[in-house]
């Protein structure tokens, strides 16, 4: 069955239809017949979120188990075919889901749908312990390379184990921790994938130059007969208070180019008129080297080379507000964090001008329509809404909602969120001396957290 959505205002006269096979499916095409290309984007919902304790790290493990072979392709197959039919693939792990997707020529559509079919219904077939042993010892160097060993690297997880209580579902974050990678075993590896990638726990949007009926035919031959799966436990409660209750803070003696002042506010959860509220919030704040952020320590101050404020938008707890600033040669952060507690409080009693609201209304519009501009880009989106608010179709009107949402609203999220009280602090101090003046090689305000596949 289907249904067709009817182009809205700001929708760009796109749209969408979505269909459910008996196994529980969900599928969802966008037709595109601007470039002859097509993409394909598989969400399954499932995240570190829902990892236990003592096995942390699983399910970015096993995104990469999904590309060492199934029953009908071995080893290194996948991306030998998708690249060799001129495709690019993917895939990548977050707090709330795993998502594996390709870029095809229109014309091998057909084989993307066939590959992502086939591990999916037999991707056990192939898993065994030379497999695991394999990507578990890609995942810890990827570790060793992303956080342990690269300045700041460890940042996001020291925070979000902060912002988040010990035993919170999102208290650690993708990457897992050493210790439970290593003790993850096959039959560990078996039970998540029988638990969490069937198909009533997966949506599938295809978009770009295609064939609805033609492509709704070769999912139902590919998807139809793999079983679905109802033994999937519920989310652990991800609820917690408004704010913190009290500032918290850690301070890091690492060899880092610079001194660096980081931050995690709790702010609204995602799918609410206050977190598109919070959002904007951030984007007047530091968003950008128009924002008061960078204005006040880069430009006006001088005390930071880097100054930006994001927001990790996240559905099952409240989502996180991340200030990240890179202090100048020299520079303390006594004052550096004196200026942006003057600032967010000015914020707070005066909210956005006019024209800063104009112009962050426009920043998070223009990135709503960079994010559907591509065929894979909106696979994309129509899969996150799928999963996560339950309908593909708010991905075609989101930015109606950022548009609607006046100064006042943004002034009062700020208010009760940005507040000393209601943030973890991390305070980077060098240990080899201060480093002069140059630009950190960590990005400023990265705070998405999605562990992938190296295509």
């Amino acid at each position: 069955m289907g249904h067709t959505a009817t182009p809205e205002a700001r929708s760009g006269g796109l749209t969408a239809t979505e269909h459910r096979l008996a196994n529980g499916l969900r599928v969802v095409l966008s037709e595109d017949h601007l470039t002859p290309v097509a993409a394909v984007c598989l969400w399954y919902d499932v995240g570190s979120r829902h990892e236990v304790a003592g096995r942390t790290g699983l399910a970015h493990l096993f995104e990469h188990l999904m590309f060492q072979g199934s029953a009908q392709v071995s080893g290194n197959g996948h991306f030998e075919l998708v690249q060799g039919a001129g495709g690019s693939l993917n895939g990548t792990t977050s707090f709330e889901r795993t998502n594996y997707f390709e870029t095809m020529p229109a014309h091998q559509l057909e084989l993307a749908l066939w590959l992502e079919a086939d591990r999916m219904g037999s991707l056990l077939t192939a898993l065994d312990l030379e497999s695991l042993d394999n990507q578990r010892d890609v995942v810890k160097n990827e570790r060793r390379q992303r956080y342990d060993n690269v300045p700041y690297g460890t940042a996001f997880e020291r925070l979000t184990a902060m912002a988040y209580p010990e035993g919170h579902p999102y208290h650690h974050t993708p990457i897992g921790s050493m210790a439970d990678l290593d003790a993850a075993s096959l039959e560990d590896a078996r039970a998540f994938f029988r638990t969490y990638y069937a198909p009533n726990n997966a949506v599938l949007s295809v978009v770009g130059d295609i064939d609805p009926q033609r492509t709704l035919e070769w999912v139902e031959r590919y998807f139809g007969s793999i079983p679905g799966h109802d033994g999937k436990p519920a989310p652990r409660d991800g609820s917690l208070p408004e704010v913190i209750g009290g500032e918290l803070r850690q301070v890091v003696e690492e060899d880092v180019p610079s001194r660096a002042l980081m931050a995690a506010y709790r702010l609204p959860q995602d799918g609410t008129r206050e977190a598109d509220a919070a959002d904007l919030a951030l984007t007047v704040l530091g968003g950008g080297e128009s924002s008061r952020l960078h204005n006040r320590l880069v430009r006006r101050d001088r005390t930071a080379v880097g100054a930006g404020f994001g927001m990790l938008r996240l559905t099952g707890a409240p989502s996180m507000g991340w200030l990240d600033v890179k202090a100048s040669s020299g520079a303390e952060v006594t004052a550096i964090e004196a200026a942006v507690d003057e600032e967010l409080a000015r914020f707070a009693e005066q909210g956005p001008t006019p024209a800063e609201m104009e112009r962050a209304q426009a920043q998070l519009e223009r990135e709503w329509l960079d994010r559907l501009a591509t065929v894979g880009g909106r696979a994309d989106e129509l899969c996150r809404f799928a999963v996560l608010f339950g309908d593909p179709q708010l991905a075609l009107t989101a930015v109606q909602r950022v548009l609607k949402v006046t100064p006042e609203e943004v002034r009062e999220v700020a208010a009760r969120r940005l507040r000393p009280d209601n943030r973890a602090v991390l305070v980077y101090e060098p240990t080899g001396g201060d480093a002069a003046g140059e630009e950190p090689d960590a990005p400023v305000v990265d705070p998405i957290e999605e562990e992938g596949e190296d295509a």
